[in-house]
Order: C-alpha cells, then structure tokens, then sequence
C-alpha cells in the first residue's frame, strides 16, 4: 500500500538529511546554517522493505502568516494535512525547546500516526534528549544519526508500529491462509549472515532454504550484493540475508568491494539477529572480532557459527575450546552462542535455527523496574560504588526503557565520575541476573536534576 511520510521540525534539526537516507540520493539541498529548505520536496522513499512518499518540510517557526516564515509554516501545516504520517524530528544534542513542545501540539491535533526522531544520537551526547522527548507525549523516541546512518532498523520498527494499517503487508503477499488461526501481524525475523570473505555464507543458505538459490564456488568474494532470502522454519519465518564477505578496511581498494562492503554494513543495521561465520580452519582471527565488535555496537543480536565444521579435525572438547575463545576475545558480549555448523552435510543447522531464536528472544526482554532497583540494592551492597575524590558515588535507581537491545538508565550523582570497571560490574550483574548472555546490553548513567540548583542562597 502507498503511503506518505512527512517530516517536520525546527529547523536545523537534519530533515533533509534523513530526507536523502530515504531516498539513497542526495536530493536535498543540507547545510549548517538553518532555513535551507524553504518548499515541500517529495521523493520516493524507502526504508527496509517498506516504500512511500516522503516530505521535506521547511523549519517549523512561530511567525507572522504574511512573513517569509510564516508562509513556509503554511507549506509545513499543508504538508501535515495531506500527509498519512509524521516524522517528528529533534535534535538530541540541543534537547527539547519550547518550539518543539508547542509543534508537538500541532502533530498530535493532526490525528496523524507520528514518530518522535531523536536526531544526532551518535555517542553519549544525545541520550539525554533522547529521554527528555518522552515528555511530547508522541511515544518512545527513536534515537537515530541520519548523518551517520545509525538507528534506521529502531525507526523501521517504530513506524510499523505506528502505522500498521499502512505497513502491514497485503494477505495475498503474505500468502496466508485466513481460515487457519495465525496471527498475521508476525513478520519475519529479519537475520544477517556475516562474515570474511569464503567463509561459507552462500553455502549455509542454500542448505537452509533446500536450493541453490545463491552463486557458490571456491573463489572468495562472489556475492557482491546483500540477498534476501525468505525461509520458514518449524512454523516461524525468517528473512534472510546474504552478505559480501568483510575485508579489513586497509585492504579494501576497489570502489565494486567498498560499495559490496557498505550494502553488507547496511544490511547488519537493518537486521535484528546477525550470524557471524567463522571458518573452523581459522577460528577468531582478528577480522573475525573486528566483524563480532561491530555487530555488538550496532546492538543486533549475536550467534556465532563455526562453519565448515565438516573438514574440521574432531578432538574432544573442540566445541568447548571454542567457547573459551568467545568468552575470552569477545568479553562485552559474555555467553554469545557457539554453533558448530557445515553447509555442505547440514550438520548443525538445526541447533543454528533454534540460537537465533533464543538470541531473538533475549534481544527482545524487559525486566520490571521493580526488580530491576530490588537487583541494585543487592549489587550495591555486595560490591558499593566507590569513592571518588573523597565522595561516595550514589546510585538512586534504575529503569529499562526499551528492548532490542536490552537497554537500561542508572540515575546517580556525578554520574561521569562513575569508573569504567563499575560499569562492566553492573553490567555482567544484569547479564547474569536476566539472563541475558550474548546480547549487547547499552546502559546510560543519568544524573538527578538537583531541585535546589540555581536558586540563590539564603542570607542570614
């Protein structure tokens, strides 16, 4: 179904930057200096497997109706009218103003579905922007860098959410059958296949799906583009994707394998599980964790499979010394399943499917505040924070306010004095008390606002 996206906002805030990530082109017209786009532009855009219209608005300004900005305001109230839903943009860094609050207003007045966007997320600097958008009563803000393109699978997910009469793919599309009881708003999981280069990522699709659906052979570096594959598997489907094999950067001269490696990079951001395929012959080379880290950071969750586990020499305990090497070389993600697998005799497969399941649903858990701040009393008195500068560090409590990944705020005093290895404790203590093994866990230190601040002492 066709549909039409406006995205609006003050200006400065990235519109026509996110603009041109839809469309895959730079279309609009993206500077510093604020009020650069002063007409609507549509384009046709896309995100995951989703197509619409999109609209690049003018800045939302409080103006006089006969002044300059007051007439492109009315382009951006045009714009709203016509539009089936709304990205409502702001600027993480800068934080909430007054203007966004009052354009607020008018998004929620429009009955339009929106999503609130979190721009300039990249780092730690936005988080707290982030979480002041709650109070525009739009929903869950999605933290994302349109200049970076980080955060698009969060914002695709938000905008089916939000729009799911719009999103939802058409019965004959989904092949359905509606006289069974099936729940049609399930999609596939969508699930990457990464790797270095001849690692076996052709291979192993092929034997899941049952056809030679992708080009293989002994040459590293055949697949170019990233492949969807679609595959049901014990009554749940999947999308898959085949992927270029990832070089390190220092070897990567050619512009063909720069644009295979950034379709692949694009592909791990779009994904909500990611296979890293390691070949058993060389096993964590360094390539291998460089691919392991940027799965982590990207926050998708993780299953490690061992392919070729066909030529592998058989010892005792080879699958265990493997683990070891996970738990040792890949620490941040403590407990990521080790899957041996062999695309050629379809050995292991079925322990593969049953990984990304499990790393799906823990990718996906909530705990309750509840426990999460009964869980702090004790890890805080097993092991207290300690003193910095002579001052106790105090660790009020602590909240999940999203999922995919599991993502926590710890609200504390001086929260940047707050050590590194704390951290990692507090950390490993979630990881272990949720249950939580090999999924990226993001946890933000967020400081009380301190009432008293600001006012003027009191004379005696």
């Amino acid at each position: 179904m066709s549909f039409t996206i406006a995205i609006v906002g003050r200006p400065n805030v990235g519109k026509s930057t996110l603009f041109n990530r839809l469309v895959g082109r730079r279309v609009a017209l993206v500077d510093d200096r604020p009020g650069v786009t002063r007409d609507r532009r549509e384009g046709e855009g896309r995100l995951g497997d989703l197509d619409f219209t999109v609209v690049d608005t003018a800045g939302l300004e409080e103006s006089a109706p006969e002044s300059l900005s007051g007439r492109m305001r009315a382009q951006t109230e045009t714009a709203i009218g016509s539009a089936d839903a709304i990205f409502f943009m702001i600027d993480a860094r800068a934080g909430l103003s007054p203007v966004d609050r009052s354009f607020a207003d008018l998004v929620r007045k429009s009955g339009r579905p929106a999503v609130v966007i979190a721009n300039k997320s990249e780092g730690r600097a936005g988080e707290n922007g982030r979480l002041e958008a709650y109070a525009l009563g739009l929903g869950e803000p999605v933290a994302i860098s349109a200049e970076h393109n980080e955060g698009f699978s969060d914002l695709y997910d938000a905008l089916r959410a939000a729009a799911p009469e719009y999103t939802a793919k058409p019965a004959e599309e989904e092949k359905i059958d509606m006289d069974d009881e099936v729940d049609v708003t399930k999609r596939p999981i969508r699930v990457a296949i990464v790797g270095r280069p001849n690692a076996g990522k052709s291979t192993l699709i092929n034997r899941l799906i049952g056809e030679e659906r992708l080009l293989t052979g002994p040459e590293s570096g055949i697949t170019r583009d990233s492949i969807a594959v679609d595959l049901e598997w014990e009554g749940r489907k999947f999308c898959l994707y085949d992927t270029a094999g990832l070089r390190r950067k220092s070897r990567v001269e050619e512009k063909l394998e720069k644009l295979s490696v950034a379709d692949a990079l694009n592909a791990i951001r779009f994904a909500e599980v990611v296979v890293v395929l390691i070949d058993s012959e060389r096993a964590f080379e360094e390539q291998d964790q460089r691919i392991a880290d940027l799965v982590e950071r990207e926050g998708r969750a993780l299953v490690l499979a061992v392919s070729k586990w066909d030529l592998a020499e058989r010892k005792q305990g080879a699958i265990s010394k493997l683990r070891e090497q996970a738990e040792h070389k890949l620490p941040q993600i403590k407990g990521v399943p080790v899957i041996a697998v062999s695309g050629l005799t379809g050995e292991g497969l079925e322990r593969l499917m049953q990984a990304i399941l499990d790393a799906y649903a823990v990718w996906n858990k909530r705990a309750s505040t509840s426990a999460l701040n009964r869980w702090l009393e004790q890890a805080m008195s097993a092991h207290p924070p300690p003193a910095v500068s002579g001052r106790r560090l105090k660790l009020n409590y602590i909240t999940q306010p999203k999922a995919r990944p599991p993502s926590f705020v710890l609200f504390c005093t001086r929260a940047d004095a707050v050590p590194d290895i704390y951290k990692r404790y507090l950390v490993n203590g979630l990881r272990e008390t949720f249950e939580l093994p090999g999924t990226p866990i993001r946890l933000a230190l967020r400081e009380k606002e301190n009432p008293f601040e600001g006012r003027a002492k009191k004379k005696r």
